[in-house]
Parts: C-alpha cells; structure tokens; sequence
C-alpha cells in the first residue's frame, strides 16, 4: 500500500509518501511546498495545488492522509489554515484519490505511542520506523510522513508501536545513536 501524508500549511505544506508491505515502511518522497514569505494567499494556495497535483500524479498512491484542522488560539490563522488544507484535499480529489483524516493527537499515538509528544519526539520514531540516519526535514515533511504511518497502523496493515522490541516501543527509549544508518532518498 502507498499512503501519501500531506502536512497543510499556508507557507509551507509538507508531504511524504510510504510504502508499506504491512510489516516495513519505506521512503519514497518527502519535502515541503514553499511559498515567497511576500507572496498573498491565493497565489500560495495555488503553488500548494499545484505542486501537489504534480506529486499525486508522479507517485501514485492508494491513500492520502492529511491532518484534520483542530483548536486554534488564533481564528484568522486557522482560516488561513483552512484554506491550505481545503487546497490539498481538492488536488488529492482531483488526483482520484481517497482522502483520510487525523488529528493531531492520532497520528502522535499512533507513531510514538504517545498522544501528546513533541515535534522532535515525532521525527525521531519516523526516522527509526523509516530506518533512516536522521529526523526528515523540514519538520513538515516529518509530520506529512507520520500522517501516513499512522494510516498504515490505522488500516491494521501494521501493529502500533507496542509491537516493536522492547527497548524501542515508545519515544522515550529513542536515541539517536540507535537509529539505523541509511540516507533519506
């Protein structure tokens, strides 16, 4: 199975790709959707359509796993949030493709086991379940990437992180000494 993970941002939206065999994840792709700090809002929307339509298109997916929009302090900066988010489901739609939604609180149980760990918490159990050297970056990539991992351990194509071996079954256990040695691609 392919899951693609989408990260929505307005200045920057993260994506990754997996592929997973149910018991393996591996890398495909992985970055972020920049746009000009300067540049308004319909003209960012546009290069984050844009540029995952090109995505969705070259890779393939079975299955795209965005983040659900959760509370936010700031109102305008969740619309704007909402716009981004409503940019990539449409490409995802566009591309014939099915769209999954989680929260935040989801994709962070599902992949450290931990519901309310930290960003750096996050990238260090994707770069160990992906056996890579070092966390993705940006950090929206890594986030893109957890989103689709946590699809898998969703579709029940892997067990959560409990099936892991002991000394790695949560975050807490996690060094970055112990991460396998492998570039990302």
């Amino acid at each position: 199975m392919r899951v693609f993970g989408i990260d929505p941002g307005s200045a920057r939206t993260g994506y990754g790709c997996v592929e997973t065999d149910g018991n393996h994840h591996q890398l495909i792709v992985c970055g972020a959707i920049a746009s000009p700090a300067r540049s308004a809002l319909p003209e960012r929307l546009l290069r984050i359509h844009d540029g995952l339509g090109k995505l969705l298109a070259a890779h393939r997916p079975d299955c795209v796993a965005i983040e659900n929009l959760f509370h936010a302090k700031n109102v305008k900066s969740a619309l704007v949030l909402g716009h981004a988010r409503g940019v990539a489901v449409l490409a995802a739609v566009e591309a014939g493709v099915p769209v999954v939604e989680y929260t935040p609180a989801e994709v962070k149980l599902a992949v450290t086991g931990y519901g309310r760990a930290e960003k750096v918490q996050l990238q260090r159990m994707v770069a160990l379940l992906l056996g890579l050297e070092h966390p993705p970056s940006p950090h929206d990539a890594a986030d893109a990437i957890a989103l689709a991992i946590c699809h898998a351990h969703a579709r029940g194509a892997t067990a959560a992180p409990g099936r892991a071996p002991r000394r790695l079954r949560s975050w807490r256990h996690v060094k970055l000494a112990d991460l396998p040695r492998r570039q990302a691609p």
